[in-house]
Formats: structure tokens, C-alpha cells, sequence
């Protein structure tokens, strides 16, 4: 009989060390891989359960440490962090890149006109709102008032941004307006994020010593997380939205896109699907998902009821969402 598993293994953290864009890039091709997305409610809760035990020091027979990390992984897909509630199935991460690769290259193909355009963007700003709402950081609710102003103030400074963009490129090559949607989803993801977590910028954040230990909330912990959040979307939107563009006007110059029109939408949506697949792991992988702040940069009125509790604490930790 195999020895028991020790019960030491710390599971509230990443296997791979965070400290490292290797060691994070590791846990979030783990934590966006889209085959979780096709695991059964029963399998979910069975890694629920493994975790759960674990965590309350109780080790299943035969439970191995591959097996267990396994079961942290499926869970950290499917369950909210701060909240333990199961995520909206399209709003986890491992829904990024078949989510991401459909709208993104529908986007990209049917730019053209005005309706798309509004359309598209419509689309694409929903399901950022069901993200950005689904990988909030803390546990504190939302309105459905917040909510509302959210998704409408994003969707209309993504349509904004593109119409706007889109009248001032009409004479210029065919190739720069290629490029609209991308800029109309970075400007979207400007607004949306912020505004979807605006209750963080009011309250603050759950803030921790290293043991976990909560200290209170911070807003200026809640505004460095939701910069570093706006810079790995926008960062994963990139390469998506900018090196297809180049491969399809390359292509559709060819007699090969103009004998076959209708592989266009599925090329494009391929080859989104290819940046994707890379870039969403990697980008989220730009900053630590538990990440750090000196005391010192704190609200004042936190610093001090830190100092009361710990007067030798230098650093605090906050999850900074996704």
C-alpha cells in the first residue's frame, strides 16, 4: 500500500513558484485550458471535495500529490477565489479562448460595415462584462445598478471608439482599418474593467499578511490590481488582433480567399484562435495572481491600523482578479 500523502502541501498557492514568469506562465495555461470547460458538475464537486478535505487536514486513502494538484486545478477553474461560489460557465478563464477566438475573428472579419461593427462590439463588450464580473476580486457584491452602468458605459465607448476610428480611416490602406477593432477593445477595456469593479475603487480589496491573515480592504491596493488586470486584456488582445490582420489582407490578395469567400470568417477565427491559445496565458501570467504591496504605499488610515496590529509588517497581498 502506497504511503498516505502528507498534509503539508500548500494548495492554497500555485504548484509552480510565483516569483517567476516561467513558474506563472506554468499555472495559467493550467488555469485556461479549455478542456475544463467540458468537465461534469460531478467531477467539479469531486475536486471541490479533495480540496476542501485537504485543506481541513483530512487525507483521502490513495490520494496521490499528482492526483491532488489535479483536483486544485479543476477546482481554481470552476470557483471564485474570495467567494467559493462556482463561476458563470463562458465568464472562467478556461472559456477565454473559444469565447474569445469566435467574437475576436467575427470582429475582425466583419468590419466593414455599420451594423457589424455595432453589433460585434455589442457582443464582445457582453461577454467582457460576464468576465470582468465572473473574476472580480474580493468578496464583496455587486449591484445590479453598477452592473448596468458598467456594461453600458464599455459598450458604448467600444462602439464610439470604433465608428469614430472606422470614418477616419475610409482613405487610408485597406489594411490600417483592419486594425479598429483592436483599438475599440483596448479603449473598451479602459472603461469596463474599472467600472465593473468600481465598488473596489470605493471600498477597497481584501488585503493579507503572507500567512493569509486578513488586514481590511485598500483602494489603492484595488487600483493597482485593476491596472494590472487592464494591461494583461489588453496585452492578450494583441497579437489575436493584430498579426491575423496581416496573414488575411496578405491572403485575400490571393486567387485562393477570392475562389473560396466563405473561408474567410473560419481562417480568421482559426488563426485568432492560434495567437489566443498562447498569448491568454502568457499575459495573464505578466503579474503574480497574488500580488504585493509595501505597507508604505497604502492608504494612511490603513498603514495605521496595520502598524497597531504588526508594527514590523512591510509588505501586504491582495488578489488582483483577472
Amino acid at each position: 500500500m502506497p504511503p498516505s500523502l502528507p498534509a503539508t502541501i500548500n494548495i492554497r498557492e500555485p504548484r509552480w513558484d510565483q516569483s517567476t514568469f516561467q513558474g506563472r506562465a506554468k499555472h495559467f495555461f493550467m488555469v485556461t485550458d479549455p478542456r475544463n470547460l467540458l468537465l461534469s458538475g460531478a467531477t467539479l464537486e469531486e475536486a471541490r471535495r479533495v480540496v476542501e478535505d485537504y485543506r481541513a487536514g483530512m487525507v483521502p486513502p490513495g490520494l496521490t500529490e499528482d492526483q491532488l494538484w489535479r483536483a486544485k486545478y479543476i477546482y481554481d477553474s470552476a470557483f471564485h477565489p474570495d467567494t467559493g461560489e462556482k463561476m458563470l460557465l463562458i465568464g472562467r478563464m478556461s472559456a477565454q479562448v473559444p469565447m474569445n477566438m469566435t467574437i475576436t475573428g467575427c470582429m475582425l472579419t466583419f468590419y466593414r460595415t455599420t451594423p457589424a461593427v455595432l453589433f460585434w462590439q455589442w457582443v464582445n463588450q457582453s461577454f467582457n462584462a460576464i468576465v470582468n464580473y465572473t473574476n472580480r476580486s474580493g468578496d464583496a457584491p455587486i449591484t445590479p445598478s453598477q452592473l448596468g452602468t458598467a456594461y453600458v458605459s464599455a459598450t458604448t465607448g467600444a462602439v464610439v471608439t470604433a465608428l469614430g476610428l472606422k470614418s477616419l480611416t475610409k482613405h487610408l490602406p485597406a489594411i490600417i482599418g483592419r486594425y479598429v477593432p483592436f483599438a475599440a477593445v483596448a479603449a473598451a477595456n479602459c472603461i469596463n474593467i474599472p467600472l465593473m469593479r468600481q465598488r473596489e475603487l470605493k471600498v477597497g480589496i481584501p488585503i493579507t499578511d503572507e500567512n493569509g491573515n486578513r488586514l481590511g480592504e485598500s483602494t489603492a491596493a484595488a487600483q493597482k490590481a485593476i491596472f494590472q488586470v487592464v494591461v494583461s486584456r489588453i496585452g492578450m488582445a494583441a497579437p489575436a488582433m493584430a498579426i491575423p490582420p496581416v496573414i488575411m489582407n496578405a491572403l485575400e490578395k490571393r486567387a485562393f480567399l477570392k475562389r473560396y469567400p466563405y473561408l474567410n470568417a473560419p481562417l480568421q477565427v482559426g488563426l485568432v484562435g492560434l495567437c489566443l491559445v498562447f498569448a491568454t496565458p502568457l499575459c495573464c501570467a505578466l503579474f503574480p495572481q497574488k500580488s504585493s504591496m509595501a505597507v508604505s504605499r497604502l492608504e494612511p488610515e490603513v498603514q495605521a491600523r496595520i502598524r497597531e496590529k504588526d508594527p514590523y509588517l512591510e509588505t501586504v497581498y491582495f488578489n488582483k482578479g483577472l
